[in-house]
């Protein structure tokens, strides 16, 4: 199967979503092991079966997890790359040189770097040499890890550019309550993840300051229009951004009370700094770091996206949210139509 028989399976990154994907691959009799950085996590997996980020949830007795990366790695045909995009070069470049440049690589960060505003998969061909990029890809879509690890329905999309391994991470992840679909579109795929998290926040500051369904509403499809607007600029195919990775994200995201950068949004709504949300929060919400690059994309794209830089004022310039709000709806008016071209 495109050179992947027998796979074992490597997860980096033992936070709520990482620690969930491992789960999924050992329940289906995978060998599994998981990275995490911190000691105090990896002792209670391995000893109570269980993650400080998902509680009441009991992982699979065969998942082992350790804080050393070589171990994590040794004869992993299958690498899941699941830390946060702000961190993901550092960890990638500790794996340089220990991880077999034949395995596949699947990313599971929905993020942009900042300053070299590349996607996750683009950031683990530069710095894991010789991979394959035909064997890159993302798994992304509407997918609180909450809810998957709880065994409640779901659907992902899995986008790699080897459709033969495609295929087959589609069979080893699929289940009776998580169907996973293929996409052949790992640009709009990633694209689609990462700005879903800057519109989330956006939706979140309209719930903290209270401005009614509608507002919120009208905050999703607009930032639906500026998603497509800019992922098909910079080369996803429409139908993505029409499809898990782009609006059931979307909705998923901006809507959930288990979404990170909704319920931080909700809070700089209520008139709470940034600094003060981010320290009670115990896991990271990626539009924090994504949005400046997100923005950053769309100058150099030439693309207009409103609501993303009424959030940057937000996150980086400390505007207020009542002042956000009132930019965006004093804009001046035009075709609905437009805002997809």
């Amino acid at each position: 199967m495109s050179g992947v028989s027998d796979p074992v399976v490597a997860v980096i990154g033992a936070g709520s979503w990482g620690t969930t994907v491992a789960a999924l691959a050992c329940e289906k009799g995978l060998p599994t092991r998981l990275w995490a950085r911190r000691e105090e996590v990896a002792v209670q997996i391995n000893k109570g079966y269980s993650s400080p980020y998902l509680p009441g949830v009991f992982l699979p007795f065969g998942l082992r997890a350790t804080t050393d990366l070589s171990e994590t790695l040794e004869n992993a045909s299958i690498v899941i790359v699941a830390v946060p995009s702000h961190a993901f070069r550092a960890v990638t470049c500790e794996m340089a040189g220990i991880a077999d440049p034949d395995a596949v690589y699947l990313s599971l960060a929905k993020g942009i770097e900042q300053g070299s505003l590349l996607r996750m998969s683009e950031i683990l061909r530069e710095t894991l040499p010789g991979v394959q990029v035909e064997r890159v890809g993302a798994l992304s879509g509407p997918n609180l890890a909450l809810e998957i690890a709880r065994r409640q329905p779901a659907t992902t999309v899995i986008a790699i550019p080897d459709p033969e391994i495609a295929d087959l991470l589609q069979r080893m992840f699929i289940s009776p309550t998580f169907r996973v679909y293929t996409n052949p579109d790992l640009v709009g795929v990633e694209l689609g993840g990462a700005i879903k998290n800057v519109m989330a926040i956006a939706v979140g500051v309209a719930d903290g300051v209270g401005v009614g369904d509608n507002a919120k509403a009208a905050l999703v499809t607009r930032g639906l229009a500026e998603l497509t607007r800019l992922g098909v600029k910079l080369g996803g195919h429409p139908m993505t951004f029409a499809g898990l990775a782009g609006v059931g994200d979307l909705i998923a995201t901006c809507m959930s009370p288990y979404s990170r950068n909704r319920h931080l949004g909700e809070e700089l709504g209520k008139g709470r700094s940034l600094a003060e949300v981010l320290d009670e929060m115990k896991m990271v919400a990626e539009g924090v770091s994504s949005t400046r690059a997100i923005c950053d994309l769309a100058m150099r794209a030439e693309v207009e996206m409103p609501i993303a830089e009424q959030v940057a004022k937000l996150l980086y310039e400390g505007e207020n949210p009542i002042d956000m709000a009132m930019s965006l709806l004093t804009r001046e008016a035009k075709s609905e139509i437009d805002g997809y071209r």
